[in-house]
C-alpha cells in the first residue's frame, strides 16, 4: 500500500489486538444477557482492519463505521424477516446494505458481513430481531471506533482523518480539476478529494525542490548569460 511502512503495520496489529480484546471485554461485562447474545460480531474484524490499519480511508471513518454496521444490520434483519428464501434473502440484504450506505455517505464493507450475518446468523441471530443491530452491532462499532481515536492519538495518526494542509504549488490545478479527472477514469478510489489534492500539491512542492537543487539547475546556473556570450570585446584604451 501506498505510504505504508513494516513499523506502521505493526501498529496496525498492536490497535487491532487491543481494540477487538478490549470491545470484547467490555461487552462481556455488560448486565445485557451475554448468554443469550454474541459479545462479538464476526464484521468486526475488518472493521478493526480499516480502523487501525487504514485510518486515513473514508470507509474508516467513525460514521463509516458506526452507520455503515448498523444501518446494513437493520437492511439484513428487514429482509431476512420479510423473505424466507435464504439465497435470495443473502443478496438482497447485502445489495440492499450497499445501496444504503451510499445514500447515506457511510459506505463500509463490513457492512456488508453484518447485513448478511442477520440472514444467515442462525435462530439466536433471528430470534433477537431489530435488537441485533444495536446490540452487538452498534455498541461494538460504537467502542472500536473510540478506542481507535484513543490508540491513534498515541501512535500520531490523523483519525477522525482531516487531510493535511499542503502548501500551494506551481501547478495551478484546483478541486475542480480533481473532480474532473475522476469523473474522466471513471473509477472509484479509497482516498478522498482532499488527500488527493494534499498529495498533489506536495509532489509538486518536492519537485520544484529536486529542479532548483539538480545537477540540470547547477549546469544552468554555471552557463554566461547569453548577453555575455554576444557582447563584443571591449577596446583597450
Amino acid at each position: 500500500m501506498a505510504g505504508a511502512s513494516f513499523s506502521d503495520r505493526l501498529v496496525a496489529c498492536i490497535g487491532a489486538l487491543a481494540g477487538i480484546a478490549l470491545t470484547g471485554f467490555v461487552c462481556s461485562h455488560l448486565p445485557l444477557a451475554p448468554h443469550q447474545i454474541p459479545v462479538l460480531v464476526a464484521p468486526l474484524g475488518a472493521s478493526a482492519v480499516l480502523v487501525f490499519a487504514v485510518p486515513a480511508s473514508p470507509l474508516a471513518q467513525p460514521w463509516a463505521v458506526v452507520g455503515g454496521n448498523t444501518i446494513s444490520a437493520l437492511v439484513g434483519v428487514g429482509i431476512a424477516a420479510s423473505i424466507p428464501n435464504v439465497p435470495l434473502a443473502a443478496g438482497l440484504a447485502v445489495g440492499g446494505a450497499i445501496l444504503v450506505m451510499s445514500l447515506l455517505r457511510c459506505l463500509h464493507p463490513p457492512g456488508g458481513a453484518a447485513a448478511l450475518t442477520a440472514v444467515i446468523g442462525g435462530a439466536q441471530i433471528t430470534e433477537m430481531g431489530y435488537a441485533f443491530a444495536f446490540m452487538p452491532v452498534a455498541l461494538n462499532s460504537l467502542l472500536l471506533v473510540a478506542l481507535g481515536w484513543a490508540f491513534h492519538r498515541v501512535s500520531r495518526h490523523s483519525y477522525p482523518h482531516r487531510a493535511a494542509d499542503a502548501p500551494a504549488a506551481s501547478t495551478g490545478i484546483e478541486m475542480a480539476d480533481i473532480d474532473k479527472a475522476l469523473s474522466e477514469l471513471g473509477e472509484t478510489f479509497d482516498v478522498s478529494r482532499e488527500d488527493l489534492d494534499s498529495l498533489i500539491r506536495a509532489a509538486e512542492r518536492h519537485a520544484d525542490a529536486r529542479r532548483s537543487t539538480g545537477p540540470r539547475a547547477a549546469a544552468q546556473r554555471s552557463k554566461p548569460a547569453a548577453n555575455d556570450r554576444l557582447a563584443p570585446p571591449e577596446k583597450a584604451a
